[in-house]
């Protein structure tokens, strides 16, 4: 096969054409013009020799090429938009105070912001762990710069940048899923983990008891995996020692939930804009988000909860 060369900016048109679902939004946000657009997605077609979108009335479909070649085409773009990044980060420095639960602090943002920290070395990241609930008032009262938190009822403002799914988990040699009523593990009252947790419970007319409570993810894992209740997390925190637990068993499925990227108003330092765009970009893409939970992941395996805690 010939070696072949592709434009970035067919590759972007086309994710964007994807994410957007439409040519005109795609023309708009890229400032270019509707039939340069398409002709973009047609010279990509040409040169991979490969159909990559179908049409099914307005809507433009994934082909299994084109399925393909967008997976490759977010990685392609990450590490280009990176690049620039790196070569332009040497002015941008300053403190960035990031809030955010200790469970996305110890799961979903350990491999992304060890990536940020090599792109813009001059920018020192401070972390605050709290619960969303205090979060979210911290960063619109200013006293935090980002806050990266659950969305829950009455949440207002913020970016939804991606999704955790929820999961049952049990320690590995537990039965504690078995007991009737189920001993559960939760967070305290007004969190939707543990909100989801009790409805879908009281759904299918389980019995239950609250055995544990605790504000951090690691007090829930702890009560999982010494065998005293199951508990409700995101599947990112699925360490070593728990398993997760479904409908097979008697859990019944339990939903996604939003993360939402909070920017305090009147901070404008490019700092703390380099971290929301990093954040944002990288948690709102599945094959980012795919490729950071390995490497998290890969971490945790080196490094279980039991040694933890010695």
């Amino acid at each position: 096969m010939p070696l072949i060369s592709l434009d970035i900016r067919m590759l972007r048109s086309f994710v964007s054409v994807v994410q957007s679902g439409s040519i005109t939004v795609t023309a708009r946000q890229l400032g270019r013009t509707q039939p340069a657009i398409t002709l973009q997605l047609q010279r990509l077609e040409e040169l991979t020799n490969k159909t990559l979108l179908r049409h099914e009335g307005r809507r433009q479909l994934l082909t299994d090429d084109g399925d393909l070649v967008l997976s490759y085409a977010k990685s392609i773009l990450r590490l280009h938009d990176e690049m620039l990044q790196r070569l332009s980060s040497p002015d941008v420095e300053g403190t960035v105070v990031l809030g955010t639960p200790d469970l996305y602090a110890a799961f979903v943002l350990p491999a992304i912001l060890s990536r940020f920290r090599r792109a813009f070395p001059k920018v020192q990241v401070e972390l605050r762990c709290e619960l969303s609930t205090p979060l979210v008032g911290l960063v619109r009262r200013g006293e935090i710069d980002l806050a990266l938190v659950t969305k829950m009822e009455g949440f207002s403002g913020g970016k939804v940048v991606g999704q955790e799914q929820l999961i049952w988990m049990v320690g590995t040699d537990s039965d504690a899923h078995r007991a009737d009523p189920v001993p559960i593990a939760v967070l305290p009252p007004g969190n939707i983990y543990r909100e989801h947790a009790i409805d879908k419970l009281e759904r299918i007319g389980r019995n239950w008891k609250i055995t544990c409570v605790s504000a951090s993810a690691v007090g829930l894992q702890a009560a999982a995996v010494a065998g005293m209740a199951v508990t409700v997390l995101g599947r990112s925190a699925l360490i070593p020692g728990l398993r997760e637990i479904g409908v097979n068993e008697g859990f019944p499925l339990l939903p996604p939930i939003d993360l939402l990227l909070y920017h305090a108003a009147g901070r404008n330092l490019a700092a703390i804009d380099a971290l929301y765009n990093y954040l944002e970009s990288y948690l709102g893409s599945d094959s980012g988000r795919i490729e950071f939970a390995a490497e998290t992941a890969s971490a945790s395996l080196r490094q279980s909860l039991p040694d933890a805690a010695e």
